[in-house]
């Protein structure tokens, strides 16, 4: 591709983020243009309604509500899609790649299902798709992974990258809220959707995961190679008994590296208390990655939001102009294909130890047979803590923390657990990160 003489930009979306993105290239075009060496101008923004007020003051003419009005641009060279959701963006992505569009892209959906894909459009147009914001706000995780640490074999990431569900277990840890009263802050405060599904259940961390992944390991995951647990289930309790045990619960996204497999999963999780990860709160981030060469290394920020996820899109529209008139040297030119790599270790043979919260009649005898359950799992007990005796109800809670066993039997021993007469509920199973 020929460099040319001054950069246009075609933005797509106008909502909290694309208003971000819009009003730092207006407003800082002429620093991004020193730093490009050449001038970097927006030149045209798609809604869906071009009568509806902005928060925003644009140039007559800027706005339109028709996509081909950039797609079909010659003079439009990169591509900034903020739109969210996999269709129309994944279309529209795809039509400007074709055209050979540098696109850039916030959204993770679409990189989890299809950046294997779109990397190949790229590369066969001669052209770049960059996406640092699909993971980790303003974190620079996604850049790190494709050039800094490429020397390294990535042993393990682990990380907190989604901030509606991390502010949500947060309060329920400081505050001994409820979880629906979390949730509710969360949204009043704008963290959180109207349906938050995809937060509250790991489905947003799974698409994270899996573009963290593809490019530690050059393999194409599928977000359904990520095993997958919400943290709906936590009750203010809980958090109680990680702290007498010494352990912070933090929603977990981790991908590991063992005897040429790698296992993919997000879940509830309790942490010790003085690990870096654990201290790491409210809508912030943080992702750690064990490399061969690098050691441990730790990347935190702010994860959401306007301005951090802003940072990563404008960064990432002046790495695009700098690299035009290039062979792009990113992730499309590392070899990441479907059938490559390390195979997916199922999530039952996960060695780990394990919570176990259990509400069961407070009669003589219950302990005992509880521990023959595990027993017969091969499930070692480490702890027992039995406290919240109601005479009322006749009932009490019994927390068991286990040494390292692997998740097929603990999986098996809690369906077992469940059949007793003595045990009322399996109140909560939680897998422990050391």
């Amino acid at each position: 591709m020929t460099a040319p003489p001054e950069i246009n930009i075609g933005l797509m979306g106008l909502g909290v983020v694309g208003t971000g993105v819009a009003a730092t290239l207006l407003r800082r075009e002429s620093p991004i243009s020193d730093v490009t060496g050449r001038p970097v101008n927006l030149k045209k923004v798609l809604v869906r309604d071009v009568s509806l007020p902005r928060d925003i003051d644009l140039p007559p003419g800027m706005l339109t509500a028709n996509a081909e009005d950039i797609l079909a641009d010659p003079d439009i060279h990169i591509l900034v899609e903020v739109m969210g959701g996999s269709d129309p963006a994944e279309g529209y992505i795809k039509q400007g790649l074709a055209a050979g569009k540098y696109v850039v892209t916030a959204n993770k959906e679409v990189m989890a299902k299809s950046g294997p894909e779109l990397m190949a459009l790229a590369r066969e147009n001669d052209v770049q798709i960059l996406f640092e914001a699909s993971v980790g706000g303003g974190i620079p995780i996604v850049g790190c992974l494709m050039n800094e640490l490429a020397a390294n074999e990535i042993r393990s990431i682990r990380g907190i990258i989604n901030g509606t569900t991390n502010y949500i277990l947060t309060r329920m840890a400081n505050e001994r809220t409820s979880f629906e009263q979390a949730l509710s802050e969360a949204q009043g405060h704008g963290y959180a959707e109207a349906d938050p599904t995809n937060d509250i259940e790991g489905i947003d961390a799974s698409y994270k995961l899996t573009i963290l992944a593809s490019l530690a390991y050059r393999r194409a995951f599928r977000h359904q190679d990520v095993y997958c647990e919400g943290i709906s289930k936590l009750e203010p309790q809980d958090f109680r008994y990680a702290q007498e045990l010494g352990y912070a619960i933090k929603s977990l996204a981790i991908a590991n590296l063992d005897d040429g497999a790698v296992q993919l999963r997000v879940y509830p999780a309790l942490l010790p208390a003085e690990h870096m990860l654990a201290k790491v709160d409210g809508v912030y981030n943080a992702v750690e990655v064990h490399g061969s060469l690098c050691g441990q290394v730790l990347f935190h920020g702010m994860g959401a939001g306007r301005e951090p996820t802003t940072s990563a899109v404008v960064g990432d529209v002046i790495e695009a102009a700098r690299k035009m008139g290039a062979l792009p040297p990113g992730m499309q030119d590392r070899g990441i294909k479907p059938a490559n790599g390390p195979s997916v270790r199922p999530i039952g043979d996960l060695l780990s130890r394990y919570y176990i919260r259990l509400d069961v009649a407070d009669n003589p005898g219950v302990l005992a047979q509880i521990a023959q359950v595990l027993g017969d799992g091969q499930i070692s007990i480490a702890t027992v803590i039995q406290k919240d005796i109601q005479p009322e109800t006749g009932s009490a809670e019994i927390v068991i923390t286990t040494h390292p066993s692997r998740e097929a039997s603990v999986q098996q021993a809690l369906q077992a657990l469940a059949g007793l007469s003595q045990v009322r509920r399996v109140s909560n199973t939680l897998r422990i990160e050391e």
